[in-house]
C-alpha cells in the first residue's frame, strides 16, 4: 500500500507564498531597528548628572587602538604554581582536621592552667551577701503587678 506523493507534497505556489510572507515579515521586523534612538536623545536639565553628561558628550576623543593594549605582566607566577599553592592549603586544612578531630585530645592536667589564669586575673571579688540578693528579689516581687485575668 503505497500512497501517492502528490497527496503529501506542498504545492509549489503555496511554498512560494510562504517564503514571500516570511521574507516580508522579517523585513518588517528589521525595519524597526533602522533608526538611532540615541542620536536625538535629550538629557533632563534638572537631572543631577546633566552637567557631567553634557561635558562628557561634547569632548572629542580618539578611539583606542590595539597597540595601546598593555603587554602581559612579567611578575605574575605561572598557572602551575597556583595549583601547588592550593594543594598546600588543602593539605594544611586536612592536617588541622586530623589533629583536632574528636578523640584526638583530652582535657587533662588543667589545674596548672587554671592556677595561671587565676593569678593573671588577680584577686577574686568578695562574694555578695545572700541577703542582698534575696532582698532584691523580694522588692522586685513586691513591685511587680500581675496581668489582668483574661476576658471571656
Amino acid at each position: 500500500m503505497y500512497a501517492l506523493a502528490r497527496h503529501f507534497a506542498i504545492r509549489t505556489w503555496a511554498s512560494q507564498a510562504l517564503r514571500l510572507t516570511g521574507c516580508a515579515g522579517a523585513c518588517a521586523l528589521i525595519a524597526g531597528c533602522v533608526g538611532n534612538p540615541f542620536a536625538d536623545a535629550q538629557v533632563d536639565p534638572h537631572s543631577p548628572v546633566a552637567a557631567e553628561v553634557a561635558k562628557v558628550a561634547s569632548v572629542e576623543r580618539a578611539y583606542p587602538t590595539f597597540s595601546e593594549i598593555p603587554s602581559k605582566p612579567k611578575d605574575v607566577r605561572p598557572p602551575g604554581q597556583y595549583g601547588q599553592a592550593a594543594r598546600t592549603i588543602e593539605q594544611a586544612a586536612a592536617d588541622l582536621e586530623a589533629e583536632t578531630a574528636p578523640q584526638t585530645w583530652s582535657l587533662t592536667a588543667t589545674d596548672d592552667f587554671a592556677a595561671k589564669a587565676r593569678a593573671a586575673a588577680g584577686a577574686e571579688a568578695a562574694p555578695t551577701a545572700s541577703d542582698d540578693t534575696g532582698a532584691f528579689a523580694n522588692s522586685a516581687r513586691a513591685r511587680a503587678t500581675p496581668p489582668p485575668p483574661p476576658r471571656r
